[in-house]
């Protein structure tokens, strides 16, 4: 009986790319670096905003960690200013809450973005949605895959691992559940390939948000 599900963010509830990659290339067609296709920052993100930095600047700019933190100090200002302009529930998500919220299935968000951005994404995009917690990256907590954060959510509601499903679509999100004893749950629709998923060790793997409401009965 799964009485908790824990959602990754990006990739999972919001379709967030053109607005994450907007802002990384802004940042890079200023210093005159190659800037790069929403393909390839599909590949570069879910291990939080330094790395997604790092992988998109060019290899020997990426050896400076001075330059490296300016440059991340760029893109936080720059998707402050962009962060909202195309992102979006992907389709069947806001239905998927809501049936949630019906059966008294309690929810959460576990996120690599920051927590700043994690709560506004959450307020603006997702509204009246209501998640026990929205976690982001924060300091002093170890990003996923490390299972603690997911850990500590389920024990705060009172919910045993084993009645938690964690839904996320990269190999992060899959070994982040796993390593919780969690469900772990794949996700098709976001920024990742089913192979990586299975890979991962993914229990099920998702085409569409009603999927995850099978998998509850």
């Amino acid at each position: 009986m799964i009485a908790l599900v824990i959602f990754d963010l990006d990739g999972t509830l919001l379709d967030t790319i053109e607005d994450l990659g907007d802002s990384v290339n802004e940042v890079l067609r200023a210093r005159g670096w190659p800037e790069h296709h929403y393909d390839v920052y599909c590949t570069y993100i879910g291990d939080g905003m330094e790395l997604l930095v790092r992988r998109s600047m060019p290899a020997v700019a990426a050896a400076d960690e001075a330059l490296v933190a300016e440059v991340l100090a760029e893109y936080r200002a720059a998707y402050g200013r962009n962060w909202n302009h195309k992102s979006r529930p992907y389709p069947g998500v806001v239905e998927l809450l809501a049936t949630l919220a019906e059966r008294g299935i309690k929810f959460a968000v576990l996120s690599n973005k920051p927590q700043e951005f994690t709560e506004r994404c959450v307020a603006q995009l997702l509204p009246g949605a209501p998640f026990e917690k929205v976690y982001g990256d924060r300091p002093g907590v170890p990003r996923k895959p490390d299972p603690g954060a997911a850990l500590s959510i389920a024990s705060d509601l009172g919910i045993d691992p084993s009645q938690t499903m964690f839904v996320g679509d990269t190999d992060v999100d899959i070994r982040t559940g796993a390593g919780a004893g969690m469900r772990a749950i794949g996700v098709l629709w976001g920024f990742r390939d089913e192979a990586e998923l299975r890979a991962a060790g993914a229990e099920h793997i998702v085409s569409t948000p009603e999927e995850i409401v099978w998998l509850l009965e």
